[in-house]
């Protein structure tokens, strides 16, 4: 079993989100004292928790562009909406992991992809300038998992570093469910980059005229 330090609750509030597809529910929000890299992560805790199943646990990490604005450069935005409805069926864990372009930040997010739409792909973009294909590091999800009582989970996610860094971590993964395919002209040379670069489990149409993304 790694070690680190235990990390507990914080606070646990009742928030009901409201899609603007219409799709709406509840949700219990838990903030967390003692996590490795000191960021304000939080759980969302949705569905029936009594159940006795397995629960369905997403790691997503935070995009402003996808997530809040909408941006069609990737797939963050309909796999957050999709991740939500799926677990609160099932019964399970949103961990919303502030991890800004693959925990490069914002600023170098938005730097990459400047470069991408000079033709680098989303790694080599990083690569770049200077910094890691992907910085994430889930030491802090397994904390907030373990502080939840969750020591087995079924996994929403098409990223097997993932599902390896977790089991790494003490956590057993017993599946990887993947997310739907969300694809459109401006972000399929980004989803294919994931393909071939890091094995991510999608199977993608084909589509002319695409953007970089």
């Amino acid at each position: 079993m790694p070690d680190f330090p235990a990390a507990t609750p914080r606070s646990r509030v009742r928030v009901p989100l409201r899609f603007h597809d219409g799709y709406s529910v509840d949700t219990e929000l838990v903030t967390f004292h003692g996590l490795a890299d000191g960021q304000e992560h939080v759980a969302v805790v949705l569905g029936d928790q009594t159940r006795g199943s397995t629960p369905l646990v997403r790691l997503h990490s935070e995009c402003l562009t996808g997530d809040v604005f909408g941006s069609a450069r990737c797939d963050c935005g309909p796999q957050l909406r999709e991740a939500v409805e799926r677990i609160a069926d099932r019964g399970g864990i949103l961990l919303y992991l502030r991890q800004e372009g693959r925990g490069i930040g914002l600023y170098n997010k938005l730097d990459a992809y400047a470069l991408q739409d000079q033709g680098l792909d989303t790694y080599a973009a990083n690569t770049a300038l200077g910094l890691p294909e992907d910085a994430r590091d889930y030491t802090a999800a397994a904390q907030m998992l373990q502080a939840l009582g969750i020591g087995s989970l079924d996994l929403l996610s098409n990223n097997p570093d993932k599902a390896g860094q977790l089991r790494d971590l003490g956590i057993d993964v017993r599946d990887r469910v993947p997310t739907g395919v969300f694809q459109n002209a401006h972000n399929v040379r980004y989803l294919r980059a994931k393909v071939v670069q890091t094995q991510h489990t999608l199977t993608l149409g084909e589509l002319t005229g695409c953007h970089a993304g």
